[in-house]
């Protein structure tokens, strides 16, 4: 099961990094280049234990649908989000959030299992990997600038 993890200091309190990244507007924008959208669950707003989201976003030049549920929630230091229904086996995702003197330091663990057993093992290897690793940083810079401009 590969891990992705990815750790970025952003200069902004912490309560506010914490909601801007369980939030499905900033999330959207942050994702520009897949043309990620909410399409079911909550849809709008302030994502909390229990809610669940669906997004629709374009990967490989494919049109996908993922649906994800937040289990843990514990502000401003963590979250935890699933994946219920979508392309991965599954994935397990938390959002870290560590008081620093000189703000926000935001850590990704990102955990999937890619579908279809030894040809999702080789996906990975030959490019999945790389493709959500670059995922993760690109929407990470993209909160950072959020947070902080």
């Amino acid at each position: 099961m590969p891990t992705i993890e990815y750790q970025i200091l952003i200069n902004a309190p912490i309560e506010h990094c914490f909601d801007l990244a369980r939030n499905v507007d900033i999330h959207t924008q942050t994702v520009q280049h897949t043309k990620e959208k909410a399409v079911g669950g909550v849809t709008s707003g302030i994502l909390d234990e229990g809610d669940s989201v669906t997004w629709e976003a374009v990967h490989f030049g494919v049109k996908q649908r993922l649906t994800a549920k937040v289990t843990e929630v514990k502000r401003p230091d963590y979250f935890v989000d699933i994946m219920i229904k979508g392309a991965f086996h599954s994935f397990h995702h938390t959002h870290q959030f560590i008081e620093k003197h000189d703000g926000t330091l935001m850590v990704d663990i990102f955990q999937y299992k890619s579908p279809l057993g030894p040809i999702g093992i080789l996906a990975d290897k030959l490019f999945l990997e790389k493709y959500m690793q670059r995922f993760i940083i690109s929407r990470a810079i993209e909160l950072k600038k959020i947070a902080e401009g």
